[in-house]
């Protein structure tokens, strides 16, 4: 299985992905890149900006992809 493949099974089985859960698991740093063929192959996936605290306490935004099928 490719990266596509297992952020795809990942969507599937889990309705969502951060970049940090792509690097984390499956060593993919380019996430975007991955969703945009996933929505060239028709997959319904929507981006949520999701705002949360990083290791100095500091508010970041960062995209989470939700898969809308």
């Amino acid at each position: 299985m490719n990266g596509e493949g297992r952020v795809l099974k990942h969507l599937k089985e889990h309705g969502a992905i951060t970049s940090w859960d792509a690097i984390s698991l499956f060593g993919i740093t380019r996430l975007s890149a991955v969703i945009f063929r996933l929505r060239n192959k028709g997959y319904k996936i929507e981006t949520e900006n999701t705002t949360g605290k990083n290791r100095y306490g500091e508010s970041v935004t960062y995209a989470k992809y939700i898969l809308t099928e």
